[in-house]
């Protein structure tokens, strides 16, 4: 164990080396790219081969969740240069995901009070003056879609155990009816840590034919009962209607957040991998999801990696397990994503993708709890590097103030970011 904590502050000591070089422009590879919380910064970039991987056990696993800190005086996260950011709202009680109809409203979920907030500005002045309860009395809802997306008739709400759709029309304050059931046995997980993943995420393919559902794995990487795992761990696809059940990609432990690319109509994925490998290992991941493909859960990680915990148990599948898009610092527990859509932004973000890392609670030291961005060649293409875009809410190895969740471009073209642990929403614009 001595020898281990050894090793480790060596690698901390090489990786503030590395970030002191990074600020000069480059990219953080290699063992420097897993870093910690106090390597985070603005315009930091990353890039995580599988070749990089540590070995199995390598370092321990451990158990630090977060110590909460109120927010400090005057502290704002920290976006790069030429970006304002603001407290857009507060009082929330655990919001999520958030979502922006098209006339502006915000729609915030609140998953602990089982219910959906609508935000709106209805004088201009860049404040909301107007929150209230859209829908309640839902279960540990997560995500949350408009249908069609330009003239909705419906709100669609992801709940643990089913999906459900409110009738709508932009610019409604509440339903136009009562919430109807489009899916109904989707499996129920409870909020066990390590186990019984409970988000579910709803997309919609461009063509708007198809809804894709995300279901996280019932336990970390089940060794007794697969079985258990057999509607889970998977994005499924249906017709709006909630028909037409199919496996859409399989062998994906928890994808938290699902988001349909606007350019190509590529859906894309925000996984939280398994715990218990290691300090470093595996690394969660951002990816465009491949239909029919094999993501590894739970014999192999991230290609044909095998999981020592599942040692010659499928033969089978080494060789067929896809290597997703873009390889995140390890336990960083990436949450929702969404591409940016508006035009504000310096062109070189435009058509980027922004997800949100809620943070770290099995690490040594802290990763994660900040906004990430990842450049796509012509919108479409990931090149495996990463951005630190949003940062600032750890206040010291023990403590945090903030963690964000979800993420949505305004009509205004600023983007809109929940965080769970202070209640609030955050404006990022570019100027003022």
């Amino acid at each position: 164990m001595v020898n281990r904590s050894r090793t480790f502050l060596t690698a901390v000591a090489l990786v503030g080396s590395a970030y002191a070089l990074a600020q000069q422009s480059s990219t953080l590879t290699g063992k420097a790219a897993f870093g910690d919380f106090s390597t985070d910064a603005p315009g930091v970039r990353r890039k995580i081969t599988v070749a990089d991987l540590p070995k199995p056990f390598d370092t321990p696993s451990v158990d630090r969740g977060p110590g909460w800190a109120p927010r400090p005086a005057g502290a704002l996260p920290k976006a790069p240069a030429g970006f304002t950011v603001t407290q857009y709202a507060s009082g929330f009680q655990g919001p999520r995901v958030i979502q922006t109809a098209p006339n502006g409203d915000l729609f915030v979920v609140e998953s602990d009070r089982g219910r959906v907030q609508l935000i709106r500005d209805t004088d201009g002045d860049g404040k909301p003056d107007l929150t209230l309860a859209f829908a309640t009395r839902l279960k540990q809802p997560f995500g949350l879609a408009f249908y069609p997306a330009k003239n909705p008739q419906w709100v669609y709400v992801a709940n643990t155990d089913s999906v459900v759709r409110f009738p709508y029309r932009v610019g409604d304050l509440a339903p136009r009816g009562d919430a109807e059931v489009v899916v109904s046995d989707l499996s129920g997980g409870g909020r066990l840590r390590g186990g019984g993943h409970w988000t579910r995420d709803i997309a919609f393919s461009k063509d708007e034919k198809r809804m894709f559902v995300s279901i996280g794995s019932l336990t970390n990487v089940n060794t007794e009962n697969l079985e258990e795992e057999e509607r889970r761990a998977r994005i499924f696809s249906y017709t709006p209607e909630g028909k037409d059940r199919k496996v859409y990609a399989w062998g994906i432990r928890n994808a938290v957040g699902l988001a349909t690319n606007p350019k190509d109509g590529k859906l894309w994925m925000s996984v939280n991998e398994r715990d218990g490998l290691g300090d470093m290992l595996p690394s969660d991941y951002i990816s465009s999801v491949k239909e029919d493909a094999f993501y590894g859960w739970p014999w192999y990680y991230l290609g044909d990696n095998e999981d020592p915990r599942h040692a010659g148990k499928r033969p089978d599948l080494k060789g067929k397990v896809t290597v997703p898009d873009v390889l995140l610092q390890s336990h960083s527990a990436s949450l929702d994503l969404a591409f940016y859509t508006g035009k504000s932004f310096p062109k070189s973000y435009q058509g980027d993708i922004f997800a949100c890392e809620h943070g770290s609670w099995n690490r040594a030291r802290r990763t994660g709890y900040k906004v990430v961005r990842v450049p796509l060649k012509e919108g479409k293409q990931a090149t495996g590097e990463y951005e630190d875009f949003l940062t600032g809410f750890v206040v010291d190895e023990n403590r945090v103030w903030g963690r964000p969740v979800g993420v949505t471009v305004g009509i205004d073209d600023a983007l809109y970011i929940t965080d769970d642990f202070s209640g609030s929403v955050w404006r990022v614009a570019y100027g003022k």
